[in-house]
């Protein structure tokens, strides 16, 4: 009987599982998996992307203001297109009305019209939104604000759909 070399002892291996997987099984299990990850990956970017590409369910079209309701420089908010969904119109000038949804994209926290410098302000991690058209100005946000759609009609303003 041939002697058991010395390693053997050291690194004690049960001979019968060691040929249980072999690289080529292990590396065509790696490959499926990969596959199966990004297969999911495109479906779940696809669920998330559906009102683009099968259309848009519409949004309500609500009266959210007058006119003369407003003064330049002022701010309201509105709950746009469900109860809980809180957005702010903003008055920039005599004719220029925007609207943007509250929430900082940041965390979620409601953001507020500062007038003197004509900006939307998020008071929890000091982020900074540019109120003409609701892009990033400065903070931790990365996203801007989702804008709302506005129409006139006559002496009232309607919000007619979002924009992300």
């Amino acid at each position: 009987m041939p002697e058991v070399p010395a390693w053997k002892d050291h690194f004690p291996i049960s001979w019968v599982d060691d040929h249980f997987v072999t690289r080529r099984e292990f590396t065509k299990s790696l490959v499926w998996v990969s596959l199966a990850t990004f297969l999911a990956n495109v479906i779940l970017a696809m669920l998330g992307r559906r009102r683009r590409l099968w259309g848009a369910e519409a949004l309500p079209q609500v009266q959210i203001a007058t006119v003369h309701g407003l003064s330049v420089g002022e701010a309201r908010v509105f709950h746009y297109p469900a109860a809980g969904d809180p957005c702010l119109l903003v008055r920039l000038d005599v004719d220029r009305y925007v609207a943007f949804g509250q929430k900082c994209t940041h965390l979620g926290c409601p953001v507020s019209y500062r007038a003197t410098d004509r900006q939307l302000y998020c008071p929890c991690h000091q982020g900074f939104f540019d109120a003409a058209d609701g892009r990033v100005l400065a903070g931790p946000p990365s996203r801007p604000l989702p804008r709302v759609t506005l129409e006139r009609r006559g002496e009232e303003l309607w919000a007619i759909g979002k924009a992300s």
